[in-house]
């Protein structure tokens, strides 16, 4: 059998133009999608509209059930991971943290130190999640500078917070 006798019968993907315009059509669509989770978050809430798409560029989605561990203490870490959906626990090796919402992110700072993951991170309920991997991270800081003073001010919060419990236990040890 012969399908296409006449070249209007076609499917206009047979063509290699018409496919390479529709994989941009739903390139674009997927990256305005991307860049309307990321304009709720508020980590991001001070970007552009340009600086939003190249971070949706460089950037993926991804969701996950209730119960799956997203990052485990002492295991390698290739990805910075920033909360669209949902709620994760935080547990690192003096306890449990206060967990985390949409618009929070973890998993920086073994992009940012090459160290292992210092955090077990778990999905409390489903999650979206935005996903920039190790090989983008420092690209996706370039090109939104303002993002490295909003992530450096909450890695100043967290490092200070646990100041805050490290000498609450010594206070307490030097009393008993």
């Amino acid at each position: 059998m012969d399908f296409l006798q006449h070249p209007q019968d076609a499917s206009p993907l047979h063509d290699p133009e018409a496919i390479e315009q529709a994989e941009a059509v739903v390139g674009e669509h997927i990256g305005d999608a991307r860049s309307k989770h990321l304009a709720r978050v508020p980590l991001f809430s001070g970007c552009t509209g340009e600086e939003l798409a190249r971070i949706a560029h460089i950037s993926k989605i991804v969701e996950s059930s209730a119960g799956t561990i997203l990052t485990e203490i002492g295991a390698p870490g290739n990805s910075f991971f920033c909360i669209i959906d949902g709620r994760v626990s935080v547990q690192t090796a003096i306890g449990s943290a206060d967990p985390l919402r949409p618009g929070d992110f973890f998993g920086e700072m073994s992009l940012l130190d090459g160290e292992p993951r210092s955090a077990t991170i778990t999905a409390t309920t489903d999650v979206r999640l935005l996903i920039v991997e190790r090989e983008h991270f420092w690209r996706l800081l370039e090109e939104a500078p303002d993002l490295v003073r909003r992530i450096l001010i909450v890695l100043s919060r967290r490092v200070r917070r646990l100041e805050q419990v490290a000498n609450s236990l010594l206070l307490g040890l030097s009393r008993t």
